[in-house]
């Protein structure tokens, strides 16, 4: 297995500049190196290739490699920027783990797995992008990236691992797409700026402490949610603002809906310190959901009203019609089963 090596490079300029191709032919790698590029026929970089090797700089990786191999760049502290191949499928464990100075990394679509810590400690990254071909991130993945601050998350991503943005202090804001169902335990634990976060799937799995320390986060925001109350109140339901209004702490405003944090102080048993567990406030969030939901069912009812009016009147025929005559109301038992299948027994909608 090839690693860094004090052997000469095959190349030195008066730069000290020290060049290497990849070609894994069991060559050792020189420690020295500062520039690598790779053979054509390269599909994997092995399990800690160019672990190691401090002074590297400049990696050009070409199309056609589809896997980077456990620790492949651990530790490559001089490296600043790196580009990926489209042809890349996984980036796996601890691959450029403590790259200190790496500041920039492009990835592309196509690639289809990060794994553990696969750029944990990496305090120099100031943002990425995930692609839309990722399903899952890996536990710990960006863990203590400390400088990262713009996240890109979009929609293709199903799961967040545990820890994996833990200890991003200077993450601002992330948005969750709608397709992701699943945040894992301590995802974004002690990103102390972190102030708001956009859930676009509403039932989104939220695992234990994924918000523990994150101690400017106030409020969590619903975007889906959003446009079906818009929807409501386009429509006629103008009343449904000022039950909204009964629900403590819950914002409505230009159109956006907040929901409140729950907060309170724990204990962390490994630590001793006493730190802010910060989560949804569920309950305010169900009553909110509740509450748009009977609407829904009370838009919907009346629309299936008017359908069987206008059924019946088709039936009838265009003269002579008498309209009371033709008009059907749902029936109410009807209705009480439409909404027993949604978790109520009646029309009447209370918000305790």
């Amino acid at each position: 297995m090839a690693t860094c090596s004090n052997q000469t490079s095959r190349k030195r300029d008066r730069d000290d500049r020290v060049d290497f191709e990849y070609t894994y032919t069991g060559q050792p790698t020189p420690i020295n190196l500062t520039h690598v590029r790779f053979h054509s026929s390269i599909t994997e970089i092995y399990n800690d290739a160019f672990k190691h090797c401090y002074r590297l700089q400049e990696v050009i990786f070409h199309e056609g490699l589809q896997k980077i191999g456990n620790k492949a760049f651990l530790q490559c502290g001089k490296l600043e920027r790196i580009k990926l191949p489209s042809t890349l499928n996984e980036i796996d464990n601890e691959a450029f783990i403590s790259c200190s100075s790496l500041k920039e990394v492009v990835l592309n679509e196509g690639l289809n797995s990060i794994e553990i810590r696969a750029f944990g400690y990496c305090i120099s990254l100031q943002s990425i992008a995930i692609p839309s071909t990722v399903s899952e991130l890996g536990s710990s993945a960006f863990h203590r990236c400390t400088n990262l601050r713009d996240v890109v998350l979009t929609n293709g991503l199903q799961r967040i691992g545990q820890y994996a943005f833990s200890g991003c202090s200077s993450l601002v804001n992330i948005t969750i797409p709608s397709t992701l169902v699943e945040i894992g335990h301590n995802a974004f634990s002690r990103c102390t700026s972190l102030r708001e976060i956009v859930i676009h799937n509403e039932e989104v799995l939220i695992g234990d402490y994924a918000f523990v320390g994150c101690i400017l986060l106030e409020m969590f925001k619903f975007p889906s949610l959003s446009t079906r109350l818009d929807n409501m109140i386009q429509v006629g339901h103008r009343d449904i603002e000022a039950k909204l209004d009964d629900i403590p702490a819950v914002e409505w405003r230009g159109g956006e809906l907040s929901i409140p944090s729950a907060r309170r102080e724990i204990e962390n048993t490994a630590s001793g310190r006493v730190e802010t567990l910060v989560e949804v406030d569920t309950a305010k969030l169900g009553k909110v959901v509740k509450l748009i939901r009977y609407y829904e069912i009370k838009e919907a009812a009346a629309l299936f009203e008017l359908a069987l009016w206008k059924s019946r009147i088709d039936q009838t025929g265009a003269n002579d019609i008498n309209r009371n005559a033709c008009r059907i109301e749902v029936p109410g038992p009807v209705k009480d089963v439409i909404l027993q299948y949604l978790g109520w027994s009646s029309m009447k909608l209370r918000v305790d």
